[in-house]
């Protein structure tokens, strides 16, 4: 084995969400960068995707930092500003509805971590991704099952991520009104479903989901939508659309 491997490392979950990004810290593999998503799993509205590093050392103002789905959106909106003033680097790609139903969720979730490792200011020597392996990135990464309760990077990506695009439904709603995004932010809840009987789709509405499609033709558009997904080694040239990315 050569010498400049770092030493074996035993990781447990139960020690707190710092453990894994220590151990990768002392082994010489630092800046840690975590990155996740949110509105994967939307029909309506875009998907965001964030990065972010905290540096090696613990943070008390960052000691609430969970996963964000598990903090409460007061919290979260206290977290967001410290997040953002207390790292190192971090980074929002936004990747809007259409080419989320261009290239395929999956797809478009790939490549929006792609694009925001790629947007830190900091370049990190090591990435932990929440779930999804990231194929192509320039330094070694980890996917990390349940990451944004496993590692404070994660959850801090979560954090920005999740608060960004709640803020942009909270503004959708202005443009598009009726459809409740304000409350649910986009995702198929019954009182959306309601809206998109009574109304149709709009522009922030994904084809890619069969029950857009569906609503849709009950609207009386032309149909139907064919939607091509594809995995990631197959994935189509980019798609010259809307993108709004933030350092």
């Amino acid at each position: 084995m050569p010498s400049s491997w770092p030493p074996r490392t035993v990781i447990r979950k139960s020690a707190g969400l710092r453990t894994l990004e220590s151990a990768l810290y002392r082994g010489g593999l630092g800046p840690v960068a975590g990155v996740d998503e949110v509105g994967r799993g939307a029909c309506a509205g875009p998907l965001v995707v964030a990065a972010c590093v905290l540096g090696p050392n613990r943070l008390e103002s960052l000691a609430a930092l969970d996963d964000s789905k598990k903090l409460t959106e007061r919290e979260r909106e206290r977290l967001f500003p410290l997040i953002r003033r207390y790292a190192l680097s971090y980074h929002v790609v936004v990747i809007d509805s259409t080419e989320v139903d261009r290239r395929g969720v999956h797809v478009a979730n790939i490549e929006g971590m792609r694009r925001a490792i790629a947007g830190l200011p900091v370049r990190p020597g090591y990435v932990l991704s929440d779930g999804f392996r990231v194929p192509g990135l320039p330094m070694p990464s980890l996917p990390v099952i349940g990451g944004d309760a496993a590692a404070a990077c994660i959850a801090a990506a979560s954090v920005l991520a999740k608060v960004s695009r709640d803020r942009m439904m909270v503004e959708m709603e202005k443009t598009h009104p009726g459809y409740g995004f304000a409350v649910h932010k986009g995702y198929s809840t019954p009182t959306h479903t309601a809206a998109l009987a009574e109304l149709g789709p709009c522009s922030e509405h994904r084809y890619s989901f069969v029950n857009v499609r569906r609503a849709d033709r009950r609207a009386g558009a032309d149909g139907p939508y064919e939607v091509v997904l594809c995995d990631d080694a197959q994935a189509p040239e980019p798609v010259p659309t809307q993108r709004r990315e933030w350092g």
